[in-house]
């Protein structure tokens, strides 16, 4: 498992909503986001994501993945994510998953969600778009 070759990583985007169970489809490579000045991990498995440093460590949580503990950006953070990356998703699978949060909003954390967009880069475009097709 990748998260282990880097252990400084977070699994994020479809690895994470594949986790989150937000989707059933199957990534084909692992998700990784690490700091901006992070290394480039040359490996044709994993789709790396560099995220500012000051909005990297939001979110991350502690998960067991088949007995093993992986870091994961928890399911408000991974909403953020998803709108952010709104535009370079397959829009099936961008509903798919929006559909997937609506039913779940109930038991999210609404404050961490405004929190995180808040953080974000270019937040106000992300509150927008959390106002429209979510909240």
């Amino acid at each position: 498992m990748f998260v282990y070759k880097y252990p400084y990583t977070v699994v994020t985007m479809k690895s994470a909503f594949f986790f989150h169970g937000l989707t059933d489809v199957i990534p084909d490579e692992c998700d990784l986001a690490t700091t901006r000045d992070a290394t480039k991990i040359k490996n044709k498995r994993v789709k790396q994501y560099f995220v500012p440093d000051d909005f990297f460590e939001e979110g991350i949580e502690t998960a067991d993945y088949k007995g093993y503990d992986i870091r994961i950006y928890n399911k408000e953070r991974m909403l953020i994510e998803l709108v952010r990356y709104k535009s370079k998703l397959p829009f099936d699978y961008y509903k798919e998953i929006i559909l997937n949060y609506r039913k779940i909003l109930p038991r999210l954390d609404i404050q961490k969600i405004q929190d995180y967009a808040l953080m974000a880069p270019k937040s106000n475009k992300v509150l927008e778009i959390l106002q429209m097709e979510v909240l």
